[in-house]
């Protein structure tokens, strides 16, 4: 009896089930706005390195690509400094060509973003999933701020980062709270990190100061 198209439908089973399988990713043609308080929130951990590797592959029928951040900065979950942080997201870099001739192709789900060798980033990572193993940033692509220069922005030049939140002027220094006076545009990294390694190291967010 012919196995092969049993194993082509379980692929496709898969394959089309896996919006179910990655909660993270399951909206992303309606992608909902994610402020600061909301990322720091649902993150499982937040990554401050350099893209050090891209690779993909197929894992048990899933495509997935997978990044390797080299650390330099971590809150949320302890990562020793100029270790490895790797994880996995859904889709492939480039089509693949299947061991039945047949070619998969690089999808990647909307919203999901991209990674270089190179970047510098600070990613807010949701955890990964039971099922599958793969994870994406929060948000998708505005859960990964990339530097330029001193600056991090997004990939949607921080629109919206900001809004609707409110953290107590008492425990802000004055770069801080002109940062999140904007609407846009990139800030200063150093900020950034400093004010999102404090909320979470002195739970601003349980304490109510950070709403």
């Amino acid at each position: 009896m012919n196995r092969e198209p049993l194993s082509a439908l379980r692929r496709l089973a898969l394959l089309g089930g896996l919006a179910a399988l990655l909660a993270p990713a399951a909206h992303a043609t309606q992608l909902v706005h994610q402020n600061l308080k909301q990322m720091i929130a649902a993150a499982d951990v937040i990554v401050s390195g350099d893209v050090a590797k891209v690779s993909d592959g197929i894992d048990r029928g899933v495509p997935f690509t997978e990044v390797t951040l080299k650390v330099k900065g971590s809150v949320k979950r302890e990562l020793a400094t100029d270790s490895s942080y790797r994880f996995r997201q859904y889709g492939l870099l480039k089509n693949r060509r299947m061991a039945d001739g047949k070619y998969l192709l690089a999808t990647r789900i909307e919203g999901l973003p991209g990674w270089t060798v190179g970047e510098k980033v600070t990613v807010f990572m949701n955890k990964p999933s039971v099922r599958t193993g793969l994870t994406s940033p929060v948000g998708l692509a505005q859960g990964k701020l990339t530097g330029s220069g001193p600056k991090l922005a997004n990939a949607f030049d921080n629109r919206g980062l900001f809004q609707g939140m409110s953290v107590d002027p008492a425990v802000l220094s004055p770069l801080e709270a002109e940062m999140l006076t904007r609407n846009s545009g990139a800030v200063d990294g150093g900020v950034l990190n400093q004010l999102v390694k404090r909320a979470v190291r002195e739970q601003w967010i349980q304490k109510g100061v950070m709403r």
